[in-house]
């Protein structure tokens, strides 16, 4: 079991890997005039405060965001996704990090929508306000897996799905592949991007192959599966070694963007030795 409130790992390597993909998305989206709609299964509180006593506890976003802030050398992804930070905080500030519906809210246009999924009251209440009166964003009390349905495909057939559960309970391995399924069976078009934390258990190790196997000849731009390893396994097995965020037709230049880039990342965010960004791809 992994047990996880984001306002603890807001800001970390994870959080980096995630939202550097997730700009990249958005951005892609926004070369075309058609609007689009994007759900976010599990939205979390909109945005974290790095002063907080959650955030403090275990200081992860010191080993994330953290290493990254003040570099002039970051490559073209990194600098768009910590443009998207700063503009959140303010110039050359850094006490809050936006998690992905806030990212998704900056980056939507008049014509495009976001539906933000969430269950945790206090998140809720806290995402609820962040987005008040926002055009275009409907946050719903409601389970994100199972709310797929109603939502796809969308009018324009343009759309993102992020699918980030906590994985707190094994089954949430089984629901996001079967949510993948569910996406891509009602709209074979739509950009599917997965979070998938690297752990030694036995479903997260699995889930990266079966979410290949699941997508193959139904992902009409077929897959990418971008893995960032920056610590070393524990005794006893515990710890969240890094992650993977796996991609459902991904635009063309995503590619070859992160080939450059993981690397970088797990050099500059890596731990120990061993620290490594892959990428791997199919049709």
């Amino acid at each position: 079991m992994f047990a996880y409130r984001h306002a603890f790992h807001a800001g970390n390597h994870a959080d980096v890997l995630k939202h550097l993909v997730l700009v990249q998305l958005l951005q892609h989206l926004n070369q075309k005039e058609k609007g689009y709609r994007v759900i976010d299964t599990h939205a979390g509180a909109g945005a974290y405060s790095l002063r907080s006593e959650q955030a403090n506890k275990k200081l992860e976003w010191l080993d994330g965001i953290g290493r990254l802030w003040e570099r002039k050398d970051l490559p073209k992804g990194v600098a768009a996704y910590l443009d998207e930070v700063e503009r959140f905080n303010g110039p050359g500030v850094l006490k809050n990090v936006p998690g992905s519906p806030t990212l998704i809210r900056q980056l939507l246009r008049p014509q495009d929508e976001l539906h933000a999924f969430e269950v945790h009251p206090t998140d809720l209440r806290a995402l609820e306000k962040l987005m008040a009166e926002v055009k275009g964003v409907k946050v719903h009390l409601a389970d994100g897996f199972t709310s797929l349905k109603a939502l796809l495909p969308p009018p324009t057939r343009r759309g993102l799905v992020l699918i980030d559960p906590p994985y707190e309970i094994k089954t949430d391995y089984a629901r996001t592949l079967a949510a993948v399924r569910e996406a891509l069976t009602r709209f074979p078009e739509a950009v599917v991007a997965v979070w998938i934390p690297q752990l030694q258990t036995v479903e997260a190790q699995q889930l990266p192959q079966r979410l290949r196997n699941a997508v193959k000849g139904v992902a009409k731009k077929g897959w990418l599966d971008a893995q960032l390893s920056v610590a070393a396994p524990q005794d006893g097995g515990f710890g969240l070694l890094g992650s993977h965020m796996f991609v459902a037709n991904p635009p063309h230049t995503l590619g070859a963007l992160l080939a450059q880039e993981l690397p970088w990342l797990a050099e500059v965010l890596g731990q120990y030795e061993g620290a490594k960004g892959v990428l791997q791809a199919g049709a």
